[in-house]
């Protein structure tokens, strides 16, 4: 019969899994659909660079024409005649813009920072989603320790029921002593099943995001940083590593380059020309034209205030970015201190549960030899049970409290790397939108874009 039930197990046994958070974390990143899809959005931006490009390379096309003509001719004898006749043109053609003001190597410079702005953007999204793996597998981790509290909890008053049955038995107590000891027996049950519900509740969340339903256990909390990281570096960090910041930035010089862009109008344009054909298709009537044309505004009202416009919204994205270098030192500061905070909790929430446990055990020995009633047993039950729930609380709060600092500093939740360069990025590129960071050297005046 045993043979029978571990062969009827074999194929659970073999499915569960128990999942530490680096492997969670690995297979959100292969297999979660919303960060593919993201992802995206970088080759989008890259299109437009290739777009961009394509007018380098000037238009080459071909075009066919046919005509009819009705010719009339008259006869030596007056009489008239009609002559149906069909023409034909084919022709290749080749258009190219020779110079533009600029207009085309600014509309490249700024494609391409934007592809780096989508690359930046994504990195950060796939560091909030790392985030939300991270609290979402501390929270298995909470659920998981909230049930085996609760299973400590419900040996404790297993035992109490037994024990006044014991001593009722005796004569020693009152049979409303066992009511009381079994009401609480049964809702520690009620607790327990309430627990149960939200790990598996918890469980299904951590297996949505990784895309693995395989997953039946976790390991222990996972605490990404360090409390006692000093607040100045974080904040040095956050500012070198933001890749939100990153994009910004990459923002503002696009916003530059329009700028620069918008300044065709005081270049003249000129564009060239070229073509080839045959006329009815016969190659004595071939004909080839070559030629150039140049446009040049002494007035253009209308692309004036374009550059204009680009000039003020260059200025407003450049004062966004020095507001949010601000807000990111401000926002790791708050989540540096909760942090703190969070894990000072612990020791005094750790000796709480040690004191209350205590005092449940001299309370037990107590009532056994009558010196307290079942109400006060009932209510050191409880409080050791409430301090067991604290205890985990404060872990699970401080656990959090790190996700959150490691999102605000910009560092990935996977590394403790101090910086990171996303993959898609090279490296001098990197370190020349970082260096403009650091130097801020960004500080937009209204002189700054004066013709």
């Amino acid at each position: 019969m045993k043979k029978k039930i571990l062969l009827g197990l074999a194929p659970i046994l073999m499915m569960a899994s128990t999942i530490s958070f680096e492997q969670a974390l690995k297979e959100t990143y292969q297999n979660n659909d919303e960060l593919k899809a993201k992802k995206l959005t970088i080759d989008m931006a890259k299109a437009n660079v290739a777009k961009a490009k394509s007018y380098d390379w000037g238009r080459l096309y071909f075009d066919e024409t046919a005509t009819k003509s009705n010719d009339v001719s008259v006869s030596a004898f007056g009489h008239s005649k009609s002559d149906n006749k069909f023409h034909y043109d084919s022709r290749i053609n080749y258009d190219i813009y020779a110079f533009t003001g600029f207009k085309i190597s600014e509309a490249k410079a700024m494609a391409n920072l934007q592809v780096k702005a989508k690359q930046y953007k994504y990195q950060r999204d796939k560091n909030k989603l790392g985030v939300d793996v991270l609290k979402a597998y501390n929270g298995v981790v909470a659920a998981k320790k909230f049930v085996q509290a609760l299973e400590t909890a419900k040996q404790t008053t297993s035992y109490f029921v037994h024990m006044t049955h014991d001593l009722y038995n005796q004569g020693m107590i009152v049979y409303s002593d066992v009511l009381s000891a079994e009401q609480r027996d049964r809702d520690v049950d009620a607790k327990m099943i309430e627990a149960r519900n939200k790990y598996k509740l918890a469980l299904a969340y951590l297996r949505f995001l990784t895309g693995d339903n395989s997953i039946t256990d976790v390991d222990d909390f996972k605490v990404v940083i360090s409390p006692d990281a000093n607040l100045v570096q974080l904040q040095e960090e956050a500012l070198k590593n933001r890749n939100d910041l990153k994009a910004m930035h990459a923002n503002v010089l696009t916003m530059k380059h329009n700028v620069k862009m918008n300044e065709h109008i005081k270049y003249p344009t000129i564009a060239l020309h070229a073509d080839y054909g045959i006329m009815d298709h016969n190659r004595k009537n071939d004909t080839h034209t070559y030629g150039a044309g140049l446009r040049y505004y002494f007035m253009n009202m209308e692309d004036s205030q374009v550059l204009q416009y680009s000039k003020i919204q260059a200025q407003q994205v450049a004062l966004y970015e020095k507001y949010m270098k601000n807000g990111i030192k401000l926002d790791v500061q708050k989540k540096y201190l909760t942090l703190k905070e969070k894990t000072s909790l612990i020791d005094a929430k750790l000796k709480n549960q040690e004191a209350a446990r205590d005092i449940l055990n001299k309370y037990k020995d107590m009532y056994r030899n009558g010196l307290v009633n079942i109400a006060i047993l009932l209510m050191k039950q409880t409080e050791s049970q409430k301090a067991d729930a604290e205890l985990i609380k404060a872990k699970y709060d401080q656990a959090i409290a790190a996700a959150e600092l490691k999102l605000a500093i910009g560092s990935p939740v996977e590394s403790n790397e101090k910086v990171y360069r996303s993959p898609d990025i090279t490296k001098k590129d990197d370190a020349n939108l970082n260096k403009v960071i650091e130097k801020q050297q960004m500080k937009v005046s209204d002189d700054t874009f004066d013709e």
